[in-house]
């Protein structure tokens, strides 16, 4: 009797567990998004409080080795996977972007705001630890108006694996020859000068407590940590500040050349409009996943952000995608399954 009993309550607590258990998706990886993927998580319980999410800010580089791994449902990157590194994952594995994001130069110069202009050859020159005053004649030439310290810059970059820095030294190997010959471009380069700081929020850090130093990290921590960042000089050789009309402006530049899988370059793009440093984030999924509801519960999500999420972007400095990819993504969501 008492056997059956047990029996009995073992059968109804499975039956009724399930019903208000929260689906927990996993996902790691790139910085870059974090501020706005925070928000979305969010505002997503509130559509479906039966959905949380635990994402490990750990950089681009560790968001691919745990998506490869199948250790996480999903990896988030500002760094598309080559076709040797698809080839080498244990399924198909899409790339899904979410937003499109401005990778800034942020500076600690007391008594001067933002909008400081840096040509791509200096900034190149500044990270190769070739130009090491603020008053150097090549910046102070592009800076009328503008009384730069005669300080030595100090160099800030990031440390660990990034799809950040992946979109910066693209721009750099494109608009420096020295740099590219030299130093080259990716997630992880042997940096020249500097100093090191994990992740957007560590650089920012670096910058925000440090006199005179210069560092790179996505417009959102630039915004969220207060630090005046640099205006570029794009293609046309006008200066331009980042923001998400100037995001969207280069993004227009490329949508011809979008590719079925979404991979494609937005970095140095023509337009006399367009800020020069920008770059798509995408979410890594598997096409065929092994957990069924949670990968019901996933796509869900993604078609949310695809529409709804896109109107939070550019509260906080990023550019939402353009109609056109919107529509073709709603395709490739249609392959996980």
């Amino acid at each position: 009797m008492l056997k059956c009993l047990m029996l009995l309550m073992l059968t109804l607590m499975s039956a009724v567990a399930p019903a208000g258990a929260a689906t927990l998706i996993h996902g790691a990886g790139a910085t870059f998004p974090y501020p706005l993927y925070a928000k979305w998580f969010n505002e997503y319980a509130k559509i479906d409080p039966s959905v949380q999410f635990n994402y490990q800010v750990v950089g681009s580089s560790e968001g691919i080795r745990q998506i490869m791994a199948r250790a996480v449902d999903f990896g988030a990157s500002d760094q598309y996977l080559s076709d040797e590194e698809l080839k080498t994952a244990p399924g198909k594995l899409l790339h899904i972007p979410t937003v499109m994001g401005a990778v800034v130069v942020i500076y600690n110069l007391p008594g001067i705001g933002g909008g400081v202009r840096i040509a791509s050859e200096e900034l190149a020159d500044i990270f190769l630890g070739k130009i090491t005053k603020w008053n150097d004649p090549r910046l102070v030439g592009y800076n009328s108006g503008v009384t730069l310290p005669d300080k030595p810059i100090i160099v800030m970059h990031r440390s660990d694996g990034s799809g950040t820095t992946g979109i910066f030294t693209d721009y750099l190997s494109a608009a420096n020859p020295r740099w590219a010959a030299g130093v080259g471009k990716g997630t992880a380069v042997k940096w020249p000068a500097g100093v090191g700081g994990k992740g957007n929020e560590g650089v920012a850090g670096l910058v925000k407590k440090t006199k005179y130093a210069v560092g790179y990290v996505d417009l959102a921590h630039a915004v969220e940590n207060n630090l005046p960042y640099a205006h570029l000089k794009n293609r046309q050789g006008r200066f331009v500040e980042p923001s998400a009309g100037s995001i969207t402006a280069a993004a227009t530049q490329a949508m011809g050349r979008m590719t079925a899988d979404h991979r494609i370059v937005l970095v140095n793009q023509p337009g006399k409009e367009s800020y020069p440093v920008v770059g798509f984030t995408w979410l890594l999924v598997y096409g065929e996943q092994k957990d069924k509801v949670k990968g019901q519960k996933l796509v869900q999500f993604l078609s949310w952000s695809l529409h709804d999420g896109q109107k939070i972007a550019p509260q906080l400095g990023y550019a939402p995608l353009p109609e056109s990819v919107v529509k073709v993504v709603e395709k490739t969501l249609k392959e996980i399954r």
